[in-house]
């Protein structure tokens, strides 16, 4: 008998969630384990080395008072990943099937057939600049003896409180985000908030970019999660 036990002891193995940071991502808002908030942006580039002098110092100028209007940190992540271009591929494979005219359908195969040798040809990389914005909230030490005594008695409670606070920090975060959107796009950049189905998918390549290039990520509709409690 004791054998067994340390057998079972010793083939239950934690899950990856215990190992990551995350505990929740909800509205596109991911939550850690220690109630931080963070929204992810995704951002334009610009080809600084094509603009004139005059533009370049603009381009400084309008940065460093960007950073000075902070009163937060921010982190800048540049991830460069393989293109995948199976999708492209195979919607041009059915246009091709689907075209009535014989010349265009010639002409489509051509390009298919171009691209198809072009990616033979090497490895072709794409790069993604995201910007994320941290919310840390007042710490939850100070609630009341009493308070955490009134949630234990009514757990309907403290789910309907921590939804209001959840939403809270949100609108907190959101005032934020309001100013980083105006800081970059008065640079000339082009911004755009991540949502759920997108964060899931960043966090998913970035945690497994072989297996994320060969197999894409369901929508969220379909995914089946795991809570473990």
């Amino acid at each position: 008998m004791k054998n067994e036990k340390v057998k079972k002891k010793k083939t239950g193995k934690p899950s990856t969630q215990t190992h990551l940071p995350i505990a929740e991502i909800k509205d596109g808002v991911v939550v850690l384990k220690d109630g931080t908030l963070r929204a992810v942006l995704m951002t334009s580039s610009i080809n600084f080395a094509l603009k004139s002098e005059d533009e370049q110092n603009a381009l400084i100028s309008s940065y460093v008072s960007f950073l000075n209007s902070l009163d937060f940190p921010l982190q800048i992540a540049i991830q460069s990943r393989r293109l995948q271009i199976k999708p492209y591929v195979e919607k041009l494979i059915q246009l091709e099937k689907e075209q009535p005219n014989e010349l265009l359908r010639i002409q489509t195969a051509d390009y298919r057939s171009f691209i198809q040798e072009l990616i033979q040809m090497g490895q072709i990389m794409t790069k993604r600049f995201y910007v994320v914005v941290p919310y840390d909230p007042l710490s939850n030490s100070r609630k009341s003896f009493w308070a955490k005594f009134k949630e234990v008695l009514k757990p309907a409670l403290s789910v309907r409180l921590k939804e209001e606070r959840f939403k809270q920090r949100v609108e907190d975060l959101n005032l934020r985000l309001r100013q980083v959107f105006s800081g970059l796009q008065g640079m000339g950049l082009e911004v755009v908030q991540l949502d759920t189905q997108a964060v899931i998918e960043l966090f998913y390549s970035s945690y497994n970019p072989d297996i994320s290039f060969a197999e894409q990520l369901q929508p969220i509709e379909q995914l089946q999660i795991e809570h473990n409690l």
